[in-house]
């Protein structure tokens, strides 16, 4: 058996578990979330104790050394010292054409993964704090990369290629790179196995504070909604989703906006927290009930934005056997799911709204008897996939 240690480090949240594999045990888990506020939420779980705290964090690297202390304390750790594990799997987003698969971290691999900061400023500083800072708390211990990315090389070149000058785009690498593809293979393999179909058509929606859509047949990424960074597509907490680009011409040409203004507005100014005031869709939800109209019709906007894409990939693919929601709005959030799949009768697809709103735990079907496309809740468990390609690559 080999412990892997995940680290899943965004924006402003790190998620991490302990995993022995191959039994697939996880041995402890946690979450930091609101990192760098005063009000940070820190949880760290093992079978026999469970502690939350709140917490002024004020950045990832604090939030890593509490882990790392929780993990070796003499009263509650799990390891009596950082040897026991065998590798520390990262999640890193934006892998461009460099990265196609999992990859063991050197120097080498850092200073790539730095040079595309541009392409995911939100995500790969994050992901490489979370590579340095580990590198220091556990000395020795192999550090590995999985790429978000990796999933959409499937893409075929009708879909990754932008409709812009050949050379330049051949060039500079400006192509669909795709993201959140660790979640999308993840539960795109737990749903086929689950509709005993491995050849199963499926439109998945990962929905979080960052939110995407993948088409995927067979088991491979055919369409998705991201592209050269994780900002277009769907809706998002603080991420516009997609926008005319004649609206960024006229922010920088007829208003003066530079660059950074314009990276500031679309990755942190925008989507939900543009539209309603917070990025965080239970307090839209707790304005939408007060009577903010800005809220309902953020919500509105939101589900709209993902009909659209349902519809689209409906079409790509010829049909679809799920529906699949996942990620912490997709698998908690019944309003949004209500929202988002009422009115698609035409297609196939009949919501249960009685299933839908009683949830419960781990595979859901909220479709009718009528419907002929199941509406299917999965768990993602991002931090399993990242751990179980880390183990692969250490014992090949």
């Amino acid at each position: 058996m080999k412990k892997i240690l995940v680290l899943n480090a965004g924006s402003s949240s790190l998620k991490y578990q302990l995993i022995s594999l191959p039994n697939k045990e996880v041995i402890a888990k946690g979450l930091i979330e609101k990192i760098g506020s005063k009000d940070a939420g820190l949880v760290y779980k093992t079978d026999a104790i469970s502690i939350e705290e709140t917490a002024q964090v004020e950045d990832h690297a604090f939030g890593l050394q509490w882990v790392a202390q929780q993990l070796l304390s003499k009263q509650h750790g799990v390891i009596t010292e950082a040897s026991e594990i065998a590798a520390i799997g990262h999640r890193v987003v934006h892998g461009g054409s460099t990265f196609s698969e999992t990859t063991l971290i050197t120097d080498a691999v850092k200073d790539k993964i730095k040079a595309l900061y541009p392409l995911a400023p939100l995500h790969n500083p994050a992901n490489m704090k979370g590579i340095e800072i580990s590198e220091e708390l556990f000395k020795g211990v192999p550090q590995i990369a999985v790429f978000d990315t990796a999933f959409y090389q499937s893409l075929e070149e009708k879909v990754y290629r932008f409709a812009i000058d050949r050379e330049l785009a051949d060039k500079e690498r400006i192509r669909v790179y795709g993201f959140h593809g660790t979640s999308h293979k993840y539960v795109s393999k737990k749903t086929a196995d689950y509709l005993n179909n491995p050849k199963a058509k499926l439109i998945v929606l990962h929905l979080g504070n960052g939110c995407s859509a993948t088409a995927v047949a067979a088991g491979k990424s055919v369409e998705h909604s991201m592209g050269f960074g994780p900002i277009n597509g769907l809706i998002m907490g603080t991420r516009s989703g997609d926008i005319d680009p004649a609206v960024l011409l006229y922010l920088q040409q007829s208003l003066g906006y530079s660059p950074e203004d314009v990276k500031n507005l679309l990755t942190k100014n925008s989507g939900m927290m543009g539209l309603a005031g917070a990025s965080d869709l239970r307090e839209v939800h707790k304005k939408a009930d007060g009577g903010d109209s800005n809220a309902v019709l953020a919500l509105e906007m939101n589900a709209h934005r993902i009909k659209k894409f349902i519809g689209s990939y409906y079409a790509v693919l010829n049909g679809a056997d799920s529906i699949v929601f996942t990620a912490g709005i997709g698998e908690n959030d019944w309003r949004l799911r209500q929202l988002v799949c009422s009115n698609l009768e035409g297609l196939g697809i009949e919501m249960d709204f009685d299933k839908n709103k009683s949830g419960g735990s781990g595979i859901l079907e909220l479709q009718t008897k009528n419907s002929k496309v199941k509406i299917l809740v999965v768990p993602t468990d991002e931090e399993l996939e990242i751990a179980q390609q880390s183990y692969q690559l250490i014992i090949d």
